[in-house]
């Protein structure tokens, strides 16, 4: 039996996440072993925050980025198309 189901693929944005979530592990392992005390802080704690919304903006970003180049792409084919059916057959 599998545990992936059928229906999961691996894209951009679970790579992301993944490589987000390694990075802010990483942030977590340093910061207890470093850090004064070795536990973790109001101000660590809001530092990650910080870090967490900065990576869903460029996210979103790229996302729209994408999907404004897709639509272009889709934009400039419909616009052949059309060009091209309009011209008359000899």
């Amino acid at each position: 039996m599998s545990a992936n189901g059928p229906n999961q693929t691996l894209g951009f944005t679970t790579i992301s996440r993944n490589v987000a979530a390694l990075a802010v592990g990483v942030v977590h392992t340093l910061e207890a072993m470093a850090g004064d005390g070795r536990t973790r802080t109001a101000r660590g704690n809001a530092w990650e925050a910080v870090c967490a919304d900065r990576a869903r903006a460029a996210q979103r970003r790229e996302l729209d980025r994408l999907v404004a180049e897709l639509a272009a792409a889709r934009a400039a084919a419909r616009e052949r198309r059309d060009t091209r059916d309009a011209q008359p057959v000899s």
